[in-house]
């Protein structure tokens, strides 16, 4: 008796299933609706946060702060741009005083990206803005739902941080 087995999913970004492994409709439905959800939520908490930056702006700001003190090549490749891009970007961050560049004192040759107090200032400001959004929207579910939405939030970060070996 042959059976029939769902074709794999095609995923264009990398790390889909190779021939010998299939994805079960269900669970391709599922990761679809939540891909779609996660999108929309990271869509809406960007725009409450903008601080007047471009998505870009904010991103590699938050990048430096992660990065801690990153070279525009390592910043560059965080964000998945190329460098000339990354120039440019973090060229609107210097001129608005958010970033400045150091000449790293290891190897003159290599300039490093550092926050500015206002650059600090303006991801905290931006980041309280997202918490207060989210605590809002929250705040208007049931006790239920937002124990509900506790477990998942286990999960998500269960999720994103499964080893991929």
């Amino acid at each position: 008796m042959t059976s029939t087995l769902p074709a794999p999913i095609d995923d264009p970004i990398g790390g889909a299933p190779g021939p010998e492994e299939v994805v079960d409709p269900a669970e391709a439905e599922l990761a679809s609706r939540l891909r779609l959800a996660v999108t929309r939520l990271h869509r809406r908490l960007r725009q409450h946060a903008t601080a007047g930056l471009t998505p870009s702006q904010a991103s590699a700001l938050a990048g430096v702060d992660r990065l801690g003190s990153p070279t525009l090549g390592a910043l560059a490749a965080r964000e998945s741009v190329q460098p000339p891009t990354m120039t440019k970007v973090v060229g609107a961050l210097e001129d608005r005083g958010l970033v400045t560049r150091v000449t790293d004192p290891d190897d003159r040759r290599i300039a490093r990206l550092t926050l500015t107090p206002a650059g600090a200032e303006t991801l905290r400001q931006s980041r309280s803005m997202r918490t207060a959004f989210l605590a809002d929207r929250l705040h208007r579910l049931d006790p239920d739902d937002r124990a509900a939405l506790a477990d998942l939030t286990d999960l998500l970060e269960r999720l994103v941080d499964m080893d991929d070996g």
